[in-house]
């Protein structure tokens, strides 16, 4: 018989989890990839390097034709480091530029009309040229020159996170940051096991030990990938494996209001503390935030908490999403005696953004439940799964990545959670359900004689 079951979901930089009466997610925030950490102008220069091994090897004439071998084997022949670059701030970004001119010479050399066709498509090659671009531009002077400089991210703009490369050796590898103080590079990786309700376990322990939580989903990203952006093919690959849960349990970075609504929609109830309000009125717990207002759906209007009606109801698009524009008339804000309480913007006037009328009404009753004691200490469920997340870090060492590039991690975490499994169920079929799971050295010894 299938039996429901609820479940978590949190974030690491290594790892998330799930569980099925419900399901538990979590994740670990920092899974740091199998590289060494490389500031811009290291970069460069070790995309030289890589791109001048690979082609030693791939096209070893071809080279020798485009560049002079003596030069760039004295530049390039031990690995590219910090440590043994110039002390001079003058002396590095100089060298930074020389990186960047041989990075520009080969690459024009390998898309020039002369050379093979597959020269490019090696993967170093192909590489180097991503970051040439992200980091350096190129413009001529007035003799004709190429002039080649470090980009500046205020004037000429760097690529974003998700497609910024950080190493020439592992493509998938990303920086990405989580608050103030954690910062790495590599990879996130999300858990999903299966759980058991309180009442559920309690049963389950008159009549044996309690059955392991099982890992039923793992999903490896890149490190820039929001926690919120997991959630839905987490859901899905459950659903496709027959363990989908009747409750997800998740921490406040995984849900958002259209993910709830949608995943309701398929019979799975997230269990999860949604965000609060983000007005500055919410924020600063004075004035009058969305919860003030009475928006009246039907007649496409809202009142305010002064008493005035709004005169514009405008559906829009923002970011992708539907959501209802309001806009109150200047007459009735400029005189209110509460407008500072309501407003501080140049035009004088309250706006507000509202989701359609179920998202905003899913989003309001979550909001009020997630605040009583009983929704409190039903969701405390979810803390279980940070034991999952530190056995995976303990046994298997999923912190770091073994491999390179994100199918190869991706196994990895594969093997490593069948590895997790493995192990409980071990532990559940070979443990001695009138004994505790584990002896002493004392105890063992005392039934080796015994014996």
């Amino acid at each position: 018989m299938h039996r429901k079951v609820p479940a978590w979901f949190g974030p690491e930089a290594v790892g998330k989890g799930t569980a099925h009466s419900g399901n538990l997610a979590n994740g670990l925030p920092v899974l740091i990839s199998a590289v060494r950490d490389l500031n811009r102008t290291e970069l460069a220069g070790e995309s030289v390097r890589a791109a001048l091994e690979a082609l030693a090897v791939a096209a070893p004439s071809w080279l020798a034709a485009v560049i002079d071998i003596a030069e760039f084997a004295d530049r390039y022949g031990p690995r590219v480091d910090g440590w043994t670059m110039p002390s001079s701030k003058t002396k590095r970004e100089r060298l930074a530029q020389v990186f960047g001119q041989d990075a520009l010479a080969l690459c024009r050399a390998a898309w020039s009309d002369t050379a093979p066709v597959w020269i490019r498509e090696i993967e170093a090659v192909a590489l180097l040229r991503q970051v040439l671009v992200q980091t350096y531009t190129v413009r001529v002077d007035a003799r004709g020159r190429d002039v080649v400089s470090k980009r500046d991210a205020d004037n000429d703009g760097v690529p974003p996170g998700s497609t910024r490369l950080a190493s020439p050796y592992d493509p998938d590898a990303r920086w990405s940051a989580k608050g103030d103080d954690l910062f790495w590079c590599g990879y996130k990786i999300h858990l999903t096991e299966t759980c058991h309700a309180p009442a559920e376990a309690e049963a389950e322990a008159y009549l044996r030990v309690p059955a392991p939580n099982l890992i039923t989903d793992v999903h490896t990203t890149d490190a820039t990938v929001p926690d919120v952006k997991a959630t839905e093919p987490i859901q899905k690959n459950l659903t496709e494996r027959e363990v989908k849960p009747a409750e997800h349990y998740l921490d406040s970075d995984y849900p958002s209001a259209d993910l709830i609504t949608a995943a309701a929609g398929q019979g799975i109830t997230m269990v999860t503390p949604l965000l609060a309000d983000h007005s500055p009125q919410a924020k600063a717990a004075e004035g009058f935030g969305k919860s003030a207002f009475q928006i009246g759906w039907k007649a496409r209007q809202v009142r305010c908490p002064e008493g005035s009606t709004s005169i514009g109801w405008y559906p829009v698009t923002q970011h992708g999403r539907d959501a209802i524009v309001i806009d109150f008339a200047r007459a009735d804000c400029r005189p209110c005696p509460s407008r500072t309480k309501c407003t501080n913007s140049v035009r004088g006037t309250r706006m507000l953004t509202l989701r359609p009328r179920e998202l905003h009404e899913r989003t309001a009753a979550a909001r009020a439940e997630q605040n009583t004691e009983s929704w409190r200490t039903k969701y405390a469920l979810r803390a279980g799964v940070e034991g999952t997340v530190n056995q995976a870090l303990d046994l298997t060492g999923i912190r770091r990545a073994r491999y390179r590039g994100l199918p190869k991690v991706r196994v990895q975490h594969a093997f490593s959670a069948t590895a997790l499994n493995v192990v409980r169920l071990d532990a559940w079929w070979t443990t001695d359900p009138l004994r505790k799971p584990r002896t002493s050295r004392l105890e063992r010894l005392s039934y080796r004689l015994a014996g």
